[in-house]
């Protein structure tokens, strides 16, 4: 398998936000479970589930009546199957935040482009204050 590499980091202070491509399919599960509501609705908007399937059948992140977290296990399950580099093989962007001695994953996603968006936009918001 190959090796865990660091795609970008940039600091602030003691606040530091990288992004790191990992094949640790468990890894990348852990963070998503980390994501909160802004970043799976990205998420979901980067990955195009309404162009691939027929939109009326989709889950909805949003619907109250999801007890059973329908559209975030399809959310998940849309992501290993765009994140397929050759064959079996996943790879993942992880964007951390790092201040201090802590590290928080904030985000993942298949793609170079929008992890690194993302990263940037949280380094954005940490210089800004907001």
């Amino acid at each position: 398998m190959p090796k865990q590499e660091s795609f970008f980091a940039e600091s602030n202070g003691n606040f530091t936000v990288e992004v790191l491509k990992s094949y640790d399919a468990a890894y990348a599960r852990e963070a998503f479970r980390n994501m909160d509501d802004g970043a799976l609705d990205r998420l979901w908007k980067v990955l195009e589930p309404d162009k691939i399937y027929e939109p009326s059948g989709l889950p909805k992140l949003d619907d109250p009546d999801d007890v059973n977290g329908e559209a975030e296990a399809f959310l998940w399950d849309e992501l290993q199957e765009q994140a397929r580099e050759d064959g079996n093989l996943l790879s993942f962007f992880i964007v951390n935040k790092i201040v201090g001695a802590r590290s928080e994953s904030l985000y993942v996603s298949p793609d170079w482009p929008s992890a690194e968006a993302f990263a940037r936009e949280q380094l954005a918001i940490q210089v800004s204050g907001h």
